[in-house]
């Protein structure tokens, strides 16, 4: 029994733990950003859901709609490594097919800071894979923690 039991706590440590639902959430997501910072426009498509919604918040309140095909195209056509969003996971809620996840997050461009905000993603579970559903955002150059 002794030894049981010290098998099943030692096995995490040479890679036999199991990935959660949160930790497959977070792998979706950090596709899309490495998708954004190699330009990759295969990574940030398989990110999305076939008829995922992206929005932004402007500073006056205005919601903004943006096509997920000219968002994909854009980033496409970047230089590799030129866009850098860096998250931060804030929060992650999951209810069987549904993740709501919350991303502080500083985005630097070229290398220099360009802006900082909330992404709010709502995640779907089909086909066993998580896909982004949804993205809405707000944008802001003040108080930004750099």
């Amino acid at each position: 029994m002794k030894i049981g039991f010290l098998l099943l706590s030692i096995l995490p440590i040479f890679g036999f733990s199991q990935t959660s639902e949160e930790d497959w959430v977070k792998a979706t997501v950090n596709q899309l950003f490495n998708g954004m910072k190699t330009s990759d426009s295969v990574l940030i498509r398989k990110s999305f859901s076939k008829n995922a919604v992206l929005q932004t918040i402007t500073k006056n309140g205005e919601v903004k709609n943006e096509n997920i095909n000219d968002f994909v195209l854009s980033i496409s056509k970047a230089e590799k490594e030129s866009l850098d969003e860096r998250i931060k996971f804030s929060n992650i809620l999951i209810d069987g097919n549904l993740a709501s996840v919350w991303t502080p997050y500083e985005f630097y461009y070229k290398g220099q800071f360009s802006h900082c905000g909330v992404n709010s993603f709502q995640l779907v579970k089909s086909n066993n894979e998580w896909k982004i559903q949804y993205i809405i955002d707000t944008r802001r150059k003040d108080n930004c923690k750099k």
